[in-house]
């Protein structure tokens, strides 16, 4: 049995896993990407496994987070992140002129579909995330994570390429096209120059806003059953009155989940009232994470829940709410409960399911402005903050909660995801968490202030409210994966003339 292909894949996989946060090796995502399309085989079988293989050495490191709440789910999640690869190998023409543009097509298909398929999406430890805290994070107010996922294979290709043309006198699939090549390395090059001069927005007229973002603090990797709501609450109420009524904040900022109500609206309960006298003594509004009992908010029958943005005046009044639309499967809702139920699966770990929301991605503040809101794993989707550049939004607040999670890869990588949004939007992000991360990331991607892991912490900035639009925000994703596909097959119909 030939070890080499093997022990290469691993390679290739774990060199694209230490480019992702937390440990930020972004060049080795292009020699990762170079190493497995130096494995050739004329079986498609032979290159499945390939590609598997390198899969699951990138997505079992980058969402070993998964493990800690729930190993089996685990497994499952890296079989599927890595089959898709596997997918991509076998469907990647080994012939012709054009094969390697169909390689390059054939995964970065596989990961843009990934944006939005199973269960509305799962874009975990995208080749996007890698290049967050690369140069080229520009790359995504052209064309986001798609872009950057087609420019990182290209790059790998190319640079694999050229090293093996000096290496080996040859390119290892097929014979090197120096034309091919360098047209390849050229067009990934003019996009770079391009993405610095492309439009990325513009600052309102006395657009400041002083924001204060209120971490509550206390241990991670903790669940909601170990760590009453009324803690939570009390912590971020404590760190709310460290805020001097002459500190000249605008608006204050809580996290996601940092309040919990059941069997009563949010506008009628004690805790609404609390947060109304310290909006009342700041004299400034407060935009808050709740999770209600659904029936509070929507006409339906109990047993459910919405989470959600609340917008609280600086008079104590509620006047805005978001819902969360895009929900975290098998964390806020169980697909297929009844199957599950039925097989013996332990679905009482999520006793009831959250319930979309159906508007538009922002809320309106008073005397602020008109804010994007991405709550928590909404982050990781370009698409939400697209739509709220659609109607209007100014900057974007992610409030999130890592507090479950152990360790800090997700944490680090939704920090990334952030960057991410915040160059495609050309917008400023404030994402605010109970136990950490909370950032301010600037339009240009630069993280300006990031708390602790689990201090207690108000993070103060002054982002400024923007306008205009991107080349992403106007265009999103759909052009590039019409690109990809075009790739694809045109590389196929060439292999099959080439044999």
């Amino acid at each position: 049995m030939n070890l080499k292909p093997i022990m290469r894949s691993v390679l290739g996989g774990l060199l694209v896993a230490s480019a992702m946060p937390p440990w930020n090796l972004w060049p080795f995502a292009f020699i990762g990407i170079a190493v497995l399309m130096s494995i050739a085989s004329e079986r498609r079988s032979l290159r499945a496994i390939n590609g598997l293989i390198f899969g699951v050495a990138w997505f079992a490191p980058t969402v070993a987070w998964m493990y800690f709440l729930t190993a089996p789910g685990y497994v499952v999640a890296v079989l599927f992140f890595a089959g898709l690869h596997a997918l991509a190998a076998a469907a990647s023409p080994m012939k012709g002129p054009l094969a390697s543009l169909g390689r390059l097509a054939a995964h970065s298909l596989v990961e843009i579909l990934r944006l939005y398929v199973p269960f509305g999406g799962l874009p975990l430890a995208t080749l996007g995330i890698a290049m967050a805290n690369s140069p080229f994070l520009a790359l995504a107010r052209l064309g986001g994570v798609p872009l950057l996922t087609m420019f990182v294979i290209a790059v790998g290709i190319g640079v694999g390429e050229l090293a093996s043309a000096a290496l080996t006198r040859q390119q290892s699939a097929q014979p090197f096209d120096k034309t091919r090549t360098f047209a390849m390395l050229g067009a990934a090059a003019a996009l770079v120059a391009f993405s610095a001069f492309a439009p990325s927005g513009r600052n309102l007229p006395d657009g400041e806003v002083s924001v204060a973002a209120v971490q509550g603090g206390g241990r991670q990797g903790t669940t909601a059953l170990e760590v009453p709501s009324e803690v939570v609450t009390a912590a971020h109420l404590e760190a709310t009155t460290s805020i001097s009524a002459d500190a000249g904040v605008d608006v204050v900022v809580w996290p996601e989940n940092a309040i919990d109500v059941n069997r009563e609206s949010f506008a009628s309960s004690e805790v609404a009232s609390r947060l109304a006298s310290e909006a009342q003594r700041l004299g400034v509004p407060f935009v808050i994470g709740v999770t209600e009992d659904a029936e509070f908010v929507y006409d339906v029958p109990p047993g459910n829940f919405v989470n959600a943005q609340y917008v609280v005046t600086r008079v104590g009044a509620v006047t805005d709410r978001y819902v969360k639309v895009i929900k975290v499967p098998f964390g806020e809702y169980l697909p297929f409960r009844r199957v599950l139920e039925s097989v013996g699966a332990p679905v009482d770990l999520i006793p009831k399911d959250a319930l979309s929301g159906q508007g538009p991605a922002v809320v309106d503040v008073p005397e602020v402005g008109r804010f994007g809101v991405a709550i928590s794993w909404e982050i990781f989707f370009g698409r939400r903050v697209r739509d709220a550049m659609q109607h209007g939004g100014e900057l974007i607040v992610n409030p999130t909660n890592g507090a479950s999670y152990t360790w800090s890869i997700v944490q680090s990588q939704q920090v990334a995801s952030s960057k991410l949004r915040a160059v495609e939007s050309g917008r400023w992000v404030i994402q605010v968490a109970p136990t950490g991360y909370t950032a301010t990331v600037n339009p240009e991607g630069a993280v300006l202030e990031q708390s602790e892991i689990s201090e207690q912490r108000v993070v103060y900035s002054t982002p400024i409210r923007r306008t205009g639009n991107t080349i992403y925000t106007m265009f999103g994703d759909l052009p590039w994966l019409l690109l990809a596909i075009v790739l694809w097959l045109v590389a196929v119909a060439t292999s099959r003339r080439a044999r």
